[in-house]
Order: structure tokens, then sequence, then C-alpha cells
């Protein structure tokens, strides 16, 4: 397993958006007080061209456009890592103008979540490079960093090898998903909420908008399904299920040989949806366990679903373990990765141990 050089003060953190671009002026004002705030700690701002442009299907540009643009920030010397501007629904358009000899060549981290798994799965299974499932470039844009964004540049510097869950998280109440600028929101990870989250949340404190952090809407109780202490150690690798399902079997998934590569490690999934029914995640995890995906699991962590919906009433704990009960390893729930943050940035290849107890959890990096 390749790992990039870890970041220092100096470099410079390239943004690029290989799915959606930012267009509304809140969220643009947002990126811009993003490399104020860089700037302060010691970090240069690259944007690319397609980060503030956007068509009406939610994509920054052509993907052979956005691929171009992508690679010349993997080119680029100066360039220490890339952290993704959004998330969308389109970004496998790129995948076929994707250079990734020259990302083998030139390994540096990239960075986002939701559909910027379509990117760094295939970077890590096909390149074994690995990569972070983390937030998006908005979150650096919050006028009070909170303790998410700081341990995720930490993480990208290689000073954090330890994450411990987080006390409270957003929890999108009144969310309808037919509202499609909610949606939008939602899925780019630019959340504009008021109040400071993360560890001692004060939900009184109003900020300037479009540089709120994220809400204390809910407190983080990890959850086991046997409800008893669990501790699992393999090779992470994961993001966006709703994602993964459709890179599965495409000459883009390298998960079996990767998989196989590292199967005295055992591989820790870790996974999150944006919008699945139980019947679509039940069938999806039914096809990648049939592909052989977790044939060397050495357990599951999923973060909080966003948008989950059944009609008979089954739990998304029920409706996972229907599906992975019998393969006798350890599932966490509701973990700190995705779509309702803050979350955790989950390194692609690192060995890690995952503990849970008391609705409580850590990870630790062996090598990250």
């Amino acid at each position: 397993m390749v790992f990039p050089e870890y970041i220092k003060k100096g470099d410079t953190i390239g943004v690029t958006a290989p799915s959606n671009g930012i267009v509304d002026e809140l969220k643009v004002k947002r990126f811009h007080n993003a490399v104020s705030n860089l700037k302060k700690v010691g970090y240069d701002v690259l944007f690319t061209d397609n980060v503030f442009t956007a068509d009406k299907r939610g994509c920054s540009s052509a993907g052979d456009v956005r691929a171009k643009e992508f690679g010349n920030l993997i080119k680029d010397e100066n360039v220490g890592a890339i952290v993704c501007a959004a998330g969308g629904d389109y970004l496998m358009e790129m995948l076929d103008y994707i250079d990734f000899e020259a990302i083998k060549q030139n390994p540096k981290w990239i960075q986002g979540y939701s559909d910027i798994t379509t990117l760094i799965f295939p970077i890590t299974t096909k390149c074994d490079v690995a990569t972070v499932y983390g937030f998006n470039f908005s979150d650096f844009g919050m006028k009070q960093w909170q303790d998410s964004v700081v341990r995720g540049l930490e993480v990208l510097e290689g000073k954090r090898v330890t994450q411990e869950s987080f006390d409270f998280h957003e929890d999108f109440h009144g969310f309808d998903e037919d509202e499609a600028d909610n949606v939008n929101d939602a899925y780019d990870g630019n959340d504009e909420h008021e109040a400071d989250a993360g560890n001692g949340a004060d939900t009184g404190n109003f900020e300037e908008a479009g540089l709120e952090g994220y809400s204390a809407d809910a407190p983080v109780v990890w959850k086991t399904y046997n409800d008893k202490p669990v501790t699992m150690s393999g090779r992470l690798l994961g993001g966006c299920l709703d994602c993964i399902s459709f890179l599965a079997g495409t000459k883009y998934d390298g998960t079996l040989e990767f998989a196989e590569k590292y199967k005295e490690d055992g591989i820790i999934w870790f996974l999150e949806s944006f919008d699945m029914s139980d019947t679509v995640l039940v069938t999806t995890l039914w096809k990648l366990k049939q592909m052989g995906y977790f044939k060397y699991a050495s357990g599951f962590v999923f973060g909080r679903p966003l948008m989950y919906n059944t009609w008979i009433e089954q739990s998304y704990e029920d409706a996972v373990m229907s599906v992975l009960g019998d393969l006798d390893v350890p599932v966490i729930f509701d973990a700190d990765i995705g779509h309702k943050g803050p979350q955790f940035s989950m390194i692609n290849g690192a060995k890690a141990v995952v503990k849970s107890e008391d609705g409580k959890g850590v990870i630790t990096y062996v090598r990250a």
C-alpha cells in the first residue's frame, strides 16, 4: 500500500470539482473563507477553473474537463493534497479520462466523501494508493473550526492516529427528500446550519451566514447489534454504499484483488448510505456478498444513514444483519462517517483498530 507524503506548512492544497461545483453565493463565500483559514495555519490553496461552475445536472463541467483539471493537480509538484469541492451524482463520467498511471507515479492525498467515493475507491483498489474518505473542502470555511476539521487536517499532516467519537451530530430535522435544494446541500457536504457542534456543542450560538459549523441536533450514539463491546482490526476500505453499488463489477473496481492481497490483515468495511430503502440496502449488500467482497471481512462499521425508508418497519440494523449476520464478525452502526456530520477522516487502505463500547467509539491507525 502506497501512503502519500503527509502535508506540511507551506504546501498547497488543491481543490477541484470532480462532481458538482459551487455556485451558490453563500457557499462561494464559505470557500473563500476556507482559503483565509488555511493561509492562517500555513497552507496555500489552488482552485481549478471548474470549482465555481455547475450546470443544471449538478456537474461542474464535462467529464473530460473534470479529469484534466484533476490530473493537473496530480502532476503539480507544489500540491500536497487534493480536497474535493463537493459531491453530486455523476462523477463516474470522468473515469474514462483519468490517467491512473499518473496517480501511481505522483501519489498524494485525495479527500472527499459522498460521490467522491467514485474517484477514491478505484484509486485505492486499483492503484494501491491510500485515500481519505472525509469532509469536502467546504468544512474548512467554518468561521471557527470544529473538532472534526482540526482532526481532519491533523490526519493529512500525519499528526493524528486516533479519532474518538463526537458528542453530537446533525440530524436534518424536517428534511424532505423531495426538496431539491436540501438534497443538494446534504449531498454536497455544504451544510448551512447554525451552532457549534463536535465536543461541547452549544446550539444557542448563531454564526455568520454561510460560515456555520455543524448543528448539534442529536447525541452521537454508536451501536453494536448485540449491544456488547466490540473490537475489530484490519485494513480499512469503504465509502458511500450508493456509489460502490454501481462501481461493483466494472473495470474501475479492484476490490477482489485488493481483498486478496491484504487478506492476512482482514478488511474492515466502513460504509454509509445516502438514499437507500431497506430493499435497496439488502439487495445491494447481497450482491456485494455474492461477488466475494466480504470474503475476508474482519468487521463492518456503518455510518449514520441520511435517508432510509422502509414499508415494513424494518430497522436499518435488521436490514443489514439479514445479509451480514452469518459472517460472524463484529458490526457497528451509527458511527461518525458520512452525510450526517461531523465525520471521521477514514483512510482507505490503512490498517486500523476500531472499538465501540457504551455508545462511544474510537479508531486508531496502526499505520496511517
